[in-house]
Order: C-alpha cells, then sequence, then structure tokens
C-alpha cells in the first residue's frame, strides 16, 4: 500500500517525488488561461440526473472557452470531461490519482495528468480556477468542498466563485452550516454569501463570466499583470469582446 511505501522510504526521497507532483503540475497548467474546476462523486452513471447536468454545464462553459478541470476519473467527472471535450473550444483536464479502487480515467479529456499525492493534485485542481462547481459527492468531494471554502474564507486565494449543485442532495449540508455553526459563532453570517446554492445552469455561467472580470482585476491589484496566467486571461477577454 501507498502509506506503507512511503513509511519505508527514506524522507529525501518522498520530498523529491513530492516535488515531481508539483512540478509537473505548474508546468503543465501555468499557460492554460481561464478554467473552471468540477468536482463531484465518481459512482454516478450516465442516467443520473447530475451528470446529465455536469454534462450540459461544461459543454456550454467549453463553448464560451473556459477549459474545464477535473479529477479525471468516471461519473460527475466525467460527465464534466466529455461536455468539455464536446464542446471543441476548450481544454479538457483530468488530474487523476493513483487509488486501489474506483479512480480510472475517462477517455473525454484532451490534458491527463497523474499524481502520487491527494495534496499536490488538490493544489493543482484550485490554483488555475475562476470557480469550483461542487456537485453531489462523498468523502472527497466534501473535502475538495471545505478545502476551496477554507481558503477563499481566509484570503490564501484570490476570491473565486463557489458553487454548491444539488439544492436537494446538499440543503442538510447547507442548513447545518448556515443555522448550526453561524450560531455558535464558529463561521461569520458573511461566510455564506461564499456559497451559491443553486440548481441553475445559467446562474452559473452568468456568475463565472461576472467572475472573469473580478479575477482579472485582482490579479492586477497584485501586481501580477506580468504572469503567463494574466497574459492569458487579458488574451482571452480581449477576443471576446472582438
Amino acid at each position: 500500500m501507498k502509506y506503507i511505501k512511503d513509511i519505508s522510504e527514506k524522507d529525501v526521497w518522498s520530498v523529491f517525488r513530492i516535488m515531481s507532483d508539483f512540478v509537473k503540475g505548474f508546468d503543465e497548467l501555468k499557460g492554460l488561461g481561464p478554467s473552471v474546476t468540477v468536482f463531484g462523486s465518481s459512482r454516478f452513471d450516465k442516467n443520473n440526473r447530475y451528470y446529465k447536468m455536469a454534462n450540459e454545464l461544461c459543454y456550454r462553459l467549453g463553448q464560451r472557452g473556459y477549459n474545464i478541470i477535473t479529477g479525471g476519473a468516471s461519473g460527475i467527472m466525467e460527465a464534466a470531461n466529455k461536455g468539455a471535450f464536446e464542446s471543441r473550444e476548450c481544454e479538457s483536464i483530468g488530474l487523476n490519482i493513483e487509488l486501489p479502487t474506483e479512480q480510472k480515467g475517462n477517455y473525454f479529456t484532451t490534458k491527463e495528468l497523474k499524481f502520487d499525492y491527494f495534496f499536490a493534485r488538490k493544489v493543482m485542481l484550485i490554483k488555475y480556477s475562476l470557480a469550483y462547481i461542487i456537485f453531489p459527492g462523498g468523502f472527497g468531494t466534501l473535502d475538495e468542498f471545505f478545502e476551496s471554502l477554507t481558503l477563499t474564507q481566509t484570503r490564501k486565494i484570490s476570491p473565486m466563485s463557489i458553487f454548491l449543485v444539488g439544492t436537494d442532495y446538499w440543503s442538510k449540508l447547507y442548513d447545518f452550516i448556515s443555522d448550526n455553526m453561524v450560531k455558535e459563532g464558529v463561521v461569520n453570517k458573511e461566510d455564506l454569501k461564499l456559497i451559491t446554492f443553486t440548481d441553475s445552469i445559467d446562474t452559473i455561467i452568468k456568475e463565472v463570466e461576472e467572475r472573469l472580470v473580478s479575477h482579472i482585476n485582482d490579479l492586477k491589484t497584485s501586481g501580477l499583470t506580468q504572469s503567463e496566467y494574466y497574459e492569458k486571461l487579458i488574451e482571452f477577454i480581449s477576443n471576446k469582446d472582438d
């Protein structure tokens, strides 16, 4: 098993493997341009309503030129990659990881990377995106949702749009956050504004378009106008205005 292998190796060699994950991700993704990351369960099939919704959403985002990033496996990830792939107007990116079960790559990526470590993969899933779209899922999806929420709340990353899709599925979790957590004072009421709780594809697309403009302004304010990423965003929005 992976963790046994890590324990048996010298720490320094584990560090090199961690570095390899990060270097690979930065090198392959830094020039992407505007992208959206989609999270969700790998267990849904093509007949599931959330699969269909993710597919339609990412097709429409892809048609507008937004790259789609997923964990590269089946279920919601496959649906999102398939929509992006079939739009033929964007990159469909799968960031996969080695797991004993469930995590097999899908066939709808134009760019695929494989990672040894969850934390390195998670950085890449978040770092180059304007928005995070959270479809129904299990423990991994919850982890990704709260990670993106925490980074945005603490301003470790520039403000991002976080969409919680599946109002029936997520309603009790949202109520727990809005009632219990706010009531006990462990989060502020204003923090709820970080989450867009919706089933509307049109709402998501509209807010992603708006986020692009504010994201460019955030990068400019931060003095990152010389970065390749900033230049890609400016090129993208200039082409849209033509």
